[in-house]
């Protein structure tokens, strides 16, 4: 229960986003949102990491694999299911907190916060690219095979 409810908030946080950004086939709402609640999910389950940004690092991972299965199955791009997917992620809080520290005149916590949050936004950055890589090189040596 104590990681249920997180995941419900991350699923319901994603569906609004659903709606934002037009997504207008309710199958691919609730998939779009469920792999936002996944995402949350492996970020919890992964705090034995200790590294925050291995944290977003496997999550980004996880929500990519299955972006780029739906999108494959679905026969839908893969950035509706992406975009979505990682809203849980987004450092949100880190950058408030960053400019918060700026503007006070803390400095020391500036640098601290700043640098934890650009790792956890370059750690999303990276999985979703990683991932994304690697699909495209396996489906662009399947299409050279094929002529």
């Amino acid at each position: 229960m104590e990681k249920f409810l997180p995941c419900l908030y991350a699923f319901l946080g994603c569906m609004s986003f659903c709606f934002i950004f037009q997504v207008r086939k309710p199958l691919f709402m609730v998939l779009c949102s469920a792999i936002g609640a996944v995402s949350w999910w492996v970020y919890l389950l992964t705090e034995p990491l200790g590294s925050e940004t291995a944290r977003f690092f496997t999550a980004t991972i996880v929500v990519s694999v299955l972006a780029e299965v739906l999108a494959r199955v679905l026969k839908a791009p893969a950035t509706i299911f992406l975009i979505i997917g990682i809203i849980p992620l987004v450092p949100g809080g880190g950058l408030y907190y960053t400019m918060d520290y700026l503007i006070n005149g803390d400095y020391p916590m500036f640098s601290r916060v700043g640098l934890q949050t650009a790792a956890s936004a370059a750690a999303i950055a990276v999985g979703a690219s990683l991932v994304t890589s690697i699909v495209r090189m396996l489906t662009w040596r399947r299409r050279a095979g094929k002529r």
